[in-house]
């Protein structure tokens, strides 16, 4: 959307040229101010996001379009962040990030902690009045893993007893999948060996229940409005692509109906128009999708400022078996040529510089690991694989998504690479959902990603690389990197834990340099001080249930 100059977006579609507005350097000192004013001016005069009225509703940006609703399919923060808000499962986060009952009531861990059983609560009921039972994620679990799914977060229930084999094709009779619903209150788990973090995926979106008889009824369109059904705070009743998604209060939420009787969530990719409407009362909640870099300081003395580390890391992968980062001396070479220290001055947020992978205030955390910066070896690498200097080198892209704080970060890593390397890197910029199809089916020379903890154990950051993971953009391949994996997700000891994962971090980040661990990111908040109840924590989830005014009763 910004590539062609928007500064509404669908309906509305005024351009720069269109509103007689001059291109602005938005690094330019006072540029922020000229921005804001303009695009309150244009929020004001054609704003397609324009609030309800309903002084009832409760108004966040998402920054895009969530690219699935389907929580089998779903892949990134935006998508669930809105699942978040209308489903429950087993499990959730209490404040210390430790599982807590939910739809479970309570379990059983048997069998030396091979077998988990759960027992579900009885008065959870789907929004069209049918009671959530066992069976519901029974099928939910067995179809992540069906290969027709093609879920690239299958893997995350490869713990499970020959869950791997079914979701590769290798065996073809799922009641041999080792979860199984014994009545519509019980629900039997058996893993292939005793893991210390299953019960953190429980908590998981991917692992959510889903009906069987509405997704095979309506296939595709499934997660439409007038077809989902779901169990959790808020209900979908609106989804306008591209705009606005609409909630409402579920008032047979088990646990108690919402305060806030509708959320109303826009997409609004530019950040200045986003900050514009919520400094003129339009919207209610914003954060990073919404902060232009350069007014982070002027926001963080604002009421209702928030600034929350995140177990969250940023970096750049290689499609490794792309020329020339098929060859790994190319691949260290690029890693040794990034200065990351400079990465927080330019985004004033909180950033930490990380060149290794498990983020801080995570088991196994190690900021001893990874690849210095280095030009003079990282040119001597690059004289070795072949090109002096740069010379001969074939033209490469980098790719990233169309955010504000990605452009302010290739471009600069863009520059140390042609002082340090010699050689230019073109940078290419595509829109959300389009990037994600990108790295799936076709990866650029080298790619912008990064990862937020879907459950707080390193597992969860590390396991992304395997071989058989849906989201190795890189492609890469380590048979020994995939055994460490394998050897500390049966090992219950923490430090032996920690060294298994030091020597599969070595192999990613020092050895084959398959990425380049950049920063660790943190998130800044706004909320209006009218509201209380939103705590955004380290797993960087969108929870509005406990949302309410200030003063209301609840």
């Amino acid at each position: 959307m910004n590539k062609i100059g928007y500064w509404g977006i669908n309906s509305c579609k005024i351009n720069r040229k269109q509103a007689q507005i001059p291109l602005i350097n938005p690094l330019r000192k006072g540029s922020i101010v000229v921005l804001s004013f303009l695009s309150l001016f244009l929020v004001s005069s054609c704003n397609p996001f324009s609030p309800s009225g309903n002084p009832k509703a409760f108004r966040v940006n998402l920054g895009t379009e969530p690219p699935s609703l389907d929580w089998s399919l779903a892949t990134d923060h935006v998508s669930f962040n809105v699942i978040a808000n209308l489903m429950v499962g087993l499990t959730e986060f209490d404040k210390n990030l430790k599982p807590a009952p939910v739809i479970a009531k309570s379990w059983d861990m048997l069998e030396g902690g091979r077998k988990i059983v759960f027992h579900l609560r009885d008065d959870v009921m789907w929004s069209d009045g049918k009671k959530v039972r066992a069976q519901d994620f029974e099928y939910s679990w067995k179809r992540l893993l069906n290969p027709k799914t093609a879920s690239e977060y299958a893997y995350t229930l490869f713990d499970i007893l020959n869950a791997e084999a079914y979701s590769q094709g290798k065996l073809t009779d799922d009641s041999q999948v080792g979860v199984k619903a014994f009545d519509d209150s019980t629900l039997e788990v058996r893993l292939k060996h005793p893991t210390s973090y299953f019960l953190s995926i429980t908590t998981f979106e991917v692992t959510y229940p889903q009906r069987q008889d509405v997704i095979e009824k309506f296939g595709t369109k499934w997660t439409d409005p007038e077809h989902i059904v779901t169990n959790g705070p808020f209900l979908l009743t609106s989804w306008k692509h591209e705009n606005e998604i609409q909630l409402k209060a579920n008032p047979n939420f088990f646990p108690g109906k919402p305060a806030i009787e509708n959320v109303e969530m826009f997409m609004i990719n530019e950040l200045t128009t986003a900050l514009a409407m919520y400094e003129q009362g339009q919207l209610d909640f914003i954060d990073n999708h919404s902060i232009p870099i350069l007014e982070k300081p002027r926001l963080a003395k604002a009421p209702g400022f928030k600034h929350v580390p995140q177990l969250r890391g940023e970096y750049y992968g290689f499609a490794s078996f792309r020329k020339p980062f098929d060859d790994p001396r190319v691949r260290k070479a690029f890693a040794m040529a990034i200065d990351r220290s400079v990465i927080p001055k330019l985004l004033r947020g909180g950033e930490q510089p990380a060149s290794s992978w498990i983020p801080p205030g995570m088991l196994a955390h190690n900021s001893k690991l990874g690849l210095p910066y280095n030009p003079p070896e990282a040119r001597r690498l690059l004289r070795e694989a072949g090109y002096p200097d740069g010379k001969g080198f074939p033209q490469v892209t980098l790719g990233y998504n169309t955010l504000e704080d990605k452009k302010i970060v290739a471009e600069a890593i863009q520059g140390m690479w042609k002082r340090n390397l010699g050689v230019l890197v073109r940078l290419e910029n595509l829109e959300w959902k389009v990037f994600l199809k990108r790295l799936q089916n076709d990866p650029p020379h080298i790619f912008r990603s990064g990862w937020g903890a879907d459950y707080p154990d390193p597992d969860n950051f590390m396991k992304l690389f395997t071989s058989f993971s849906g989201q190795n953009y890189s492609r890469w391949k380590n048979a020994r990197y995939d055994q460490l994996l394998e050897q500390a997700a049966r090992e219950m000891n923490e430090q032996k834990r920690v060294r298994l994962y030091n020597e599969a971090q070595k192999l990613l980040c020092e050895v084959d340099v398959s990425i380049v661990p950049l920063f660790n990111t943190a998130e800044s908040t706004v909320l209006n001080p009218r509201y209380t109840g939103l705590e955004y924590n380290s797993m960087s989830r969108l929870l509005l249930r406990d949302v309410r005014l200030k003063n209301s009763e609840k």
